[in-house]
């Protein structure tokens, strides 16, 4: 089985010829014996774009690339990517989950955020934060949280040393609000509507805390849509029918069904 996260034993290996987009190397153990065959996929051949392995290595060449596990009949397959710069690799490793670490945002496309982390080797980016690690909150655009050039605190969720990148959460730092919001389970709250959407209405109910009230809580009359009977920013009550912290959802019921 191939291990995509944890990074394996690194061995050095000698290319003796190239299967498609393969590299077909041999075991070299300390005393320069050849032992096993083993093999590096092409995509894990380098962090640089080319069309063929061959513009990187030459039969003969010793390299070293770090074990990723069996695959097939056994046979060893290897990653030299995740070798490749050593000063990089020697700064993912001193990476752990949990850690805390600082940055200065570098870019902020729509899906995730890139960060240059402090001590990472020159030239490089490696921290990186999806959307879902940003906030606790729902947001449309990663830039409403974070802006380039900005210092940033947060902690490691995984350093990957063949993408050569660490994966960041910066919500990992903060309490999850639906936490302390639990204790209003059973309870009639006020909240505003933030969105509408095909199957119900998201209700703004704390500073970071949405509810979904279903369609069927809105009417018992057949609507195509739940926009024929409420609009974004109205003011609703609701009931708080359940507070689920495992999967950070909030379930609305009407007010009227407080009762029952």
């Amino acid at each position: 089985m191939i291990n995509q996260l944890r990074p394996g034993a690194v061995r050095r290996v000698a290319v003796i010829g190239f299967d498609g987009a393969d590299v077909v190397v041999e075991l070299v153990d300390g005393e320069g014996e050849k032992a096993e065959i083993g093999r590096i996929p092409g995509h894990e051949a380098s962090m640089r774009r080319v069309e063929h392995p061959s513009e990187l290595f030459e039969i003969g060449q010793e390299v070293d690339a770090e074990e990723l596990g069996r695959r097939g009949e056994g046979q060893l397959h290897l990653s030299s990517r995740a070798c490749e710069i050593p000063s990089l690799r020697s700064f993912l490793l001193s990476m752990e989950r949990g850690q805390v670490v600082t940055g200065t945002v570098a870019e902020v496309p729509n899906f995730g955020v890139f960060v240059h982390l402090d001590g990472e080797p020159d030239g490089l980016c490696t921290g990186f934060i999806r959307v879902p690690d940003l906030t606790w909150s729902r947001i449309d655009h990663p830039s409403e949280v974070v802006q380039a050039g900005q210092r940033i605190t947060a902690e490691v969720i995984v350093a990957e040393t063949r993408s050569g990148q660490v994966t960041l959460s910066l919500k990992a730092l903060r309490e999850d609000p639906l936490i302390r919001f639990a204790k209003q389970a059973g309870r009639v709250v006020t909240g505003r509507i933030t969105k509408v959407i095909p199957f119900g209405v998201l209700v703004q109910l704390a500073p970071e805390v949405e509810g979904l009230l279903h369609i069927s809580e809105l009417t018992d009359e057949p609507v195509e849509t739940p926009d024929q009977l409420v609009r974004e920013g109205e003011l609703i009550a609701v009931k708080v029918a359940e507070v689920d912290l495992q999967r950070h959802r909030v379930r609305l019921r009407a007010a009227d069904g407080a009762g029952s």
